[in-house]
Parts: C-alpha cells; structure tokens; sequence
C-alpha cells in the first residue's frame, strides 16, 4: 500500500511539474539588503507576484522555458533576465536617482523589518533628497509616532510614543549600527554629531520598546541610520546651501574602489565633510516662569523664563505691600538675559572616513568585509537639559572596526571619545556674576534702605494713607492705626509711580559698591570691560568649586567602548535563528564638574548581555513567528530580562495584520547613578546609595514658619537607591495596499511602566543645639515611582499614487499618559501632544511645457499644545502650533546638478518646542547639488 501510494504522489507531482513552471529567487539591493515588494513579471504579460519580506519571490505559470522575467520596484532601475531553466536567481537591482514608474507594490518599505511586527517609519535616500526642511534630520516629524524638539538651531531631539525630552534617554540612535550617544550625557545630541546628509542611504525610526536586539538605551523606540556604502555607490558629491539667519551649510562626498590583479574589487573607501554656520535662534521669552510665586504684573518684578537670578527668595521680601516698608512688596533682582551670556554663533563641523575590504572579492557584493570608519565632530550651540547650556567647542571623536558579513554575522567594536571644550552653564554663570557684585542680602539691605529713606517720604507726600496712633482708654496703650483699604485703593490708581521707584530703587541697589558696612561692588553689566573680564573667568573656570572662586565650565573626556557580536542561520523546522552578545564600559571623567568623581575618585560602569531569537513560517509562508529574548546587565544591578514575540498575518498579497508584545530595561544613566551638578536652586544628584533623613520641600517650609524641631525631625522620609526602568508594551497593527494606489498603516499600543525612574525634590539639614537648620541642600534625587504608569496610543498613515508622479500623505498620532498619581512625587515629564497630524503633497519627475525633471514638496503639520515638564526653571506649557515646510527643486541630469529652494515653517509661525527654549520662525534656504555617481 505504502509503494503504490508513494508511486501515486510520484505521478502527480511529475504530472504538476509539467503542467506548471516555476521560477523562484531573492531581490536584493547592494545597499538596503533584502527588498520587499519587488515587482515580478513575466514580460509582455499580466502574470506577476511582489517579493516578500525577506526578498524571497516563487513565480508559478503554465509558460515553457524560456521566459524573459522583469523586476520593477520604485527608485531602482528596471532589471530584465531570461530563465532557461529551474535554479533560484538572486537578483540584485540598481539604484536609481530618476524613478521610472512608480508602483504602489513597492512602497519603498524594503528594510525587511517593515514587513515585521513593530511600527517602523523610513526615509531613503530618494526621499531626503526631496524633505521640505532645511534639513534630512528636522524633516524626520513629518514622520507618523514621531515626536521632535527644536531647543535651538543646531539641537534637534527626536524621540517616540511619550516622555518626549531635550534629554532622549529613552531613545536610542545608531549610525552604521553605531551607537550615536554622548559618553557622558548617555543620550544622542541629535544630528549635531551624527552623519553628513550627502551620505545617508535612509533612516528607520523603529517605534515602540525595542530592547530584545537593541539593547538597555532602546527603550521607547531606536532611529536607525544608515551611510552608503563605496562600494555601491561612488563618485562624487557637492552640496552648498545658503539662507536666512545667515545660514551656509556645505557638505562633500568622495567614494571610489580599487580593483586587484583580477580585476575584482577588493577596497573601497569613502571621505565625507561637512560645515554649518548660522545665527542660532534666540531665547527671549520674559513670561513668567509658570508656577513662580510673582506675578507677572507684581510691580517690583517676577521671575522671567529666560533672565536667570530674578528667581524669588524671602530675602526679596517685605511680607504685605501695605506695611512695613511701605509700598515695597516683594521685588526681584535684576538678572542677565540668556543673549547676554550664549554664544549663538551655530557652528558644527563633522568629519568621516571608511575603508571596506572584500575578504573574498570572487564572491563581490556577498563577500565577508572589513571595515574601518573614524569620525569626527565639534561645534558651538545650545543644549537643553535641566538648565540652558551653551556647548561651545565641544568636540566627538569616534572609532569602529567591523568584520561583517551581510545578513550573516557581524563582530564590531568601537569606543567613542568627547572633550566639552568650553562648555558652561549661563545660568549658574548669571548668579556667580550677582555674587561677585554682592550677596543677595546686601543687595537686599540696600534696597530697603533706599526706599525707606527715599521712597516712603514720596509716597506720603503724593497721598498714600500714614500710620496714625490713638489712646486706648481702656489699657492705655497707643495703637498704630493704618488705613489698609485706602493703602491698597492709592496703589491700585499709581501703579506707574510704584513702578518707576522700583527702578530706580533697583539702580541704587545695582550701582552701590561698598557702602554702610555692605561690602560689593557695581552691577557687572553686560557690555562693559569689568561684565566681560569676570565672564570669562567664569566660564573658563572649572565648576567643581561652586562660589565666587569657582566657575561654571564642564569638564568632560568621557569615553564609552562597546564589542558587540551576533550569528544566524538556519535548522531544517526554523526558518531564523539569532544569537549575539555585547559589553560595554563606560569611563565617565569630569574632575567633579558634572559627577562626583573628584578627590582621586574614578568612576567606571560596565554592561553586557545576550539575546537570541527565533522565526518561523507557517501555513505557506501566510503566519510568521518570532520570539527572543535577551538578558542584561550592569554592575551596579541585578540581571533584567526583556523577552518579544510577535506573529505576522498575510493572508493575500500586500495584506498584513500583526500582533506584538514587546518589552524593554532602562538603566539609570550616568547621571541617574553618579551625578553631582549644582544649578543653583538645587543640586541635582545622582541615586545610587538612597538617601536617608530627608525632608519634602513642603514640610521644610512649613518649619521655618512653625520652627517646631521635634516636629520636622518626625517628618524625615528615606528615599530609596535608583534602580532600573522597565517596560511591557503590547501592539496591534494593520498595513495593506488599496486599488493599486493607497498604501494605509495603523497600529494601536499599550504600554505598562514599572519602577518608571523621576526625579524628587528633598531637602537635607542639620540643626544647632537651639534647633536652628544649618548645612541646608536642595537635592533633586534620580528615583523611582512606586506606581505602575501607562500610556497608550493609535496612529495611521494614508499615502495615495496618482498619475505615476504625484503622491498624497497624511497620517495622525494620538498618545496619552493614562494616569497621573497626585500621590506620588515623581515628575513623569511625559511631554507630548496628545493629537498631531501631518498633511503632504508631492511630486517629481514632472514636465510642464518645456520645464522637464521639476519636482516639490509641501508638508503642513499640526501639534496640539502640552505641559512641557523639565527643570523648576523650565516646566510649563507649550501652546498648540502648526508649520507649513515646502520646496521647489530642478534637476539637471546633463551636469548632475539639482537646484532647490525652501523652507521650514514658511508662515513664519513663532513657536516654542521646549518651555524655555527659543521662538522658532522660518528658515528659507537656497541648495545647490552636484552628485555624480561613477559606475
């Protein structure tokens, strides 16, 4: 039975094998791997089939051998074979400045994670050619789940799916693979030492927890940059561009190989360059600082967002307006403008060389490489984190050597160095410049003696109510008697006089050196000799001694050196397996300016894991399976697992559904672990060991009114030692292909945030025999909510092709922090906009009359207004905006040379992106490109 059974199945399949021819292969790029959606036709004829995920295509007709094939897929040229018989092809397609047709099949979703179970947004090569923007980096917002702040010209931050920061320690961003942060800082510093437009080949924002194959940093999502590879793509490129805010911004690509006795290619190398100068855009909003205790119409002045040392203290207080000091109040020193302490003189330098050799140059593209990169970087800006910092001159070198074979096994290690320059803090500099002039209570005393002896006779004498006495007849006591409701009732009609007193009050104070005793010196104003000989003593001293001896430059020579390697191959039932592990060693050095490393004190923290994972397909390639999992940890922790499983649904062709669950480890930060950074209100802190016998700022100053120390003493809290942050997110999501022209992609998440690391306001104090507070800090501690957060969120994203040139986007975000526990002190900073959207047209290859090779672009988005939670400086709202980038470019292909002219935010619309950041208005450029590729 068995035999003739066997014998049947024989028949059959010879009987098919006849009936039916079948072609099958891979389509690959040289540059972007696996290529999904690739068209495959038989030419001449309606029979095809697209690519899957991993390039793989199975074409079955009734045609006899041979068949002429056509390979279609947008920004590649056309690719034609005939096949004589049944061997698999591999199939490598070119790419193409100029695209021919533009097939919705292919979507340009060729990085085989799109076909994957996370949301990914992608940017080619084609398409930040053609960004609206000023740049390729800023333009990445138009993206759906993507969320970017602009804190100043050169400082762009993106990061995804909530607690948006200047800081994006929940974000990973790599180049090349290469891990992209700042040694010290443990965060990316966006673009500003990343890579040259001229030489990016796309860039995927992968969403959501990523940390399986990414690691600890990947926490809320990962941006993925990839550079051109020389030996693909080669010749030379020019780019110049010019614009408003005195903007020139130049960039060069040189790429070429080397061929051997053979005449195969063996090494191919690549020189990129790239300069950018511009007025920074200025931050000069003197709101009031939200939650500050003036008003922003208190006659004696308030506390501004952006003029540092007008903050309040009871030191600037009279108590009521009414008594006392008559008419005083409570008043605010004069402070120093941030434009008066900034450079913002934008400048940025970026450097890169890379030399790749073909181990085995027969196999060419699917050759093992070597390859050797070194980059460089250094700059001027500002950078936003808990206070404004003004990085100047700060300068990033970085090394990598990688032998690599693709989508096989890679061994890469690298080790990235920075050197702060002369980098400095302008707002603790603000107050170190009031110090040299004199202490807050010395200008206090001079101010309330000025307007005793000078102020209160005027006031009487223009009608403002006296004290009057009269006899008690009962104790005989005399009374003081004082007509509050007339006080109040003259002040509210003089508000100009009490103004203009307050002046000239404050000039007193400012301009008086030594004088009653008081010892000082004139108000450092900016401009003069005497401001800008104590400003650069300031800022060019260290900040590890914090008064007036000491300054406030950093010092940094941080260094981060990672190994990182991983393996796959195939078992006969799993399609995938994957396996790797890293180490990494951080070497923090600051001389005690930013961490407390000083004394001899030398800080080191290491890290490693593993992961592997698994995929497999089922019911003919229509279900895939992935799991792994990866284990981790740091020297100051415990080991963390961050397991991920996902199945992916197709039931036809360009149909997708998925489903996910992911999760991911944060470890505190360096700065979580070991900082040590007075920034004047308070020290911020670093949370390793806890911190014991603390106060909250409430009780604090409920014991300065009371001074009941067995009280206060009761009160003492423990805050317990930072660990790390953990995430579960699940996520659901949907993309397909309609009619031929709409390409649509939703996804819906929900995310479970355990041990969510804060920060927390304490205070710490010692008290005298007589129960007097001395050794008074302000700490604001790293630490842990002890509440489970969760957020959640929808987008979707609609792309519509119509006539072969033209195409129509839109998508939407909608992100929401679920709960707030006013029980619990930890500030989330969540800082994203609940709802944003972005509408795009464009087009290119257009012919109008005789204007051939014309292309635009035009992006409107909206982003609806927020809480913006930073430093106590730097916490409020940030009001609903929109911006409209567009542009208009020429290619002429004879010269390889493309003309572009636009803008971002064309309406001009002044809108701040982080509170305490600057306006950003428009910014219309002029580029000229030149890129010719060498064969």
């Amino acid at each position: 039975m068995k035999k003739l059974f066997t014998l049947f199945l024989t028949i059959v399949c010879a009987i098919t094998l006849q009936a039916q021819t079948v072609i099958k292969g891979k389509v690959t790029s040289a540059t972007e791997g696996a290529l999904f959606g690739v068209g495959v036709v038989i030419k001449g004829s309606t029979e095809g089939i697209s690519s899957d995920d991993e390039g793989n295509f199975e074409l079955r007709t009734k045609r006899a051998l041979p068949i002429l094939v056509e390979f279609r897929y947008v920004g590649y040229k056309p690719y034609e074979i005939e096949v004589k018989n049944g061997n698999p092809l591999s199939i490598i397609l070119e790419e193409n400045s100029k695209i021919i047709e533009v097939e919705v099949k292919g979507q340009r979703i060729s990085d085989k994670i799109r076909g994957g179970a996370q949301t990914v947004e992608s940017i080619d090569a084609i398409a930040i050619k053609a960004v609206a923007g000023a740049n390729f980096y800023s333009s990445m917002t138009t993206l759906k789940d993507v969320d970017a702040t602009t804190a100043s010209l050169g400082f762009t931050v993106i990061n995804t799916r909530g607690f948006n920061s200047t800081s994006p320690v929940r974000s990973l961003q790599v180049i090349d693979a290469v891990d992209n942060q700042s040694p010290g800082l443990n965060f990316s510093l966006g673009n500003f030492l990343g890579t040259s437009e001229l030489d990016v080949q796309k860039a995927d924002i992968i969403v959501g927890a990523s940390s399986a194959f990414y690691g600890p940093n990947a926490f809320n999502g990962v941006i993925s940059m990839e550079t051109k590879n020389p030996f693909f793509t080669k010749g030379l490129a020019v780019q110049v561009k010019t614009g408003e805010r005195r903007l020139l911004d130049g960039a060069f690509r040189y790429a070429n190989s080397i061929k051997n006795k053979a005449g195969l290619e063996y090494l191919a190398y690549k020189f990129n360059a790239s300069y950018l100068r511009a007025d920074d855009w200025v931050a000069d909003n003197y709101d009031k600082v939200t939650g500050s205790r003036l008003a922003q119409n208190n006659i004696g002045g308030y506390d501004k967002i952006n003029e540092y040392g007008d903050e309040f203290s009871q030191t600037f207080s009279s108590g009521s307006t009414l008594t006392k000091y008559t008419g005083l109040g409570n008043y605010a020193r004069t402070g120093y403008k941030e434009v008066d302490l900034v450079d913002y003189n934008t400048k940025n330098l970026k450097l890169n060389g890379q030399v790749f050799v073909r181990l085995q140059p027969e196999l060419k593209e699917k050759s093992s490489e070597m390859i050797f990169s070194s980059s460089y970087s250094n700059g001027t800006t500002v950078y936003q984190g808990d206070n404004r910092f003004s990085l100047k001159g700060i300068q990033f070198w970085q090394n990598r050597l990688e032998i690599r074979k693709r989508d096989k096994y890679f061994i890469r290690a690298y080790s990235t160095n920075e050197d702060a320059g002369q980098s400095y803090d302008p707002y603790f500099t603000a107050l170190l410049l009031q110090e040299k002039s004199k202490t807050n209570q010395a200008w206090a005393n001079l101010y309330t003696v000025y307007w005793q002896q000078n102020v209160i006779p005027r006031l009487v004498k223009n009608g403002y109510p006296k004290d009057s006495s009269y006899y008690n007849d009962n104790t005989g006591a005399v009374t003081n008697f004082f007509d509050e409701a007339s006080a109040k009732k003259w002040l509210e009609n003089n508000p100009e006089l009490i103004k203009k007193w307050h002046s000239e009050t404050a000039d007193y104070a400012n301009s008086v050196g030594n004088s009653n005793g008081i010892v000082g010196r004139p108000f450092l104003k900016p401009g003069t000799a005497a401001f800008q000989s104590e400003f650069e003593r300031i800022t060019s001293t260290k900040s590890n001694k914090r008064d007036t001896s000491g300054g406030t430059r950093f010092f940094d020579l941080s260094a981060l050196y990672h190994i990182h390697g991983e393996y796959k191959w195939k078992l006969a039932n799993i399609d995938e397996i994957t396996a790797g592990a890293n180490l990494r060693v951080y070497r923090p050095n600051s001389q005690g300016t930013i961490f407390y490393d000083t004394s001899g004190v030398r800080i080191t923290n290491i890290e490693y894991g593993v992961y592997g994972g698994i995929e497999k397909r089922f019911f003919e390639n229509k279900l895939k399976a992935n799991f792994s999992t990866r284990v981790d940890k740091n020297q100051n922790f415990g080991f963390l697992f961050s397991p991920a499983a996902s199945l992916v649904y197709k039931p036809s062709e360009n149909n997708f559904f998925r489903l996910s669950f992911s999760s991911a480890i944060r470890n505190p930060t360096l700065a979580d672990q070991y900082l040590y950074l007075n920034v004047g209100r308070a020290t911020l802190a670093g949370n390793l060991n806890g911190k014991n016998g603390v106060y909250t700022p409430e009780d604090f100053g409920a014991f300065l009114s009371n001074q009941d120390v067995k009280w206060i003493k009761s009160r003492a809290i423990n805050i317990a030692a930072i660990k790390p942050e953990k995430v579960k997110s699940f996520e659901l999501g949907y993309r397909t292909t309609l009619f031929d022209a709409l390409y649509v992609d939703m996804s819906y998440y929900y995310s479970f945030y355990n041990d969510f690391i804060g920060y927390r306001i304490c205070v710490e104090s010692q008290f005298d025999d007589i129960g007097t507070p001395k050794n008074v800090t302000v700490y604001r501690l790293a630490t842990n909510s002890t509440n489970v957060v969760t957020t959640q969120g929808f987008s979707a994203g609609l792309t519509y092709y119509f006539k072969k040139l033209y195409a129509i986007s839109g998508n939407y975000s909608f992100n929401k922090l679920n709960k707030e526990f006013k029980d619990d002190p930890i500030i989330p900073a969540y800082n994203t906009p609940r709802n944003k959207f972005n509408l795009g047209f464009s087009g290119r290859d257009i012919e109008i009359g005789k204007v051939k090779n014309f292309g635009f672009n035009i992006n409107y988005k909206w982003i609806q207004g927020f809480t913006y939670e930073g430093s106590p400086q730097f916490t409020g709202a940030i009001p609903s905006y929109d911006m409209l980038d567009a542009q208009i470019n020429k290619v002429f292909p004879k010269i390889n040379t493309t003309i572009k002219i636009g803008g971002s935010n064309l309406l001009n619309n002044k809108t701040f992106q982080s509170y305490g950041g600057p306006r950003i208005g428009r910014l219309a450029y002029l580029s000229l490109t030149y890129d010719f590729k060498k064969s």
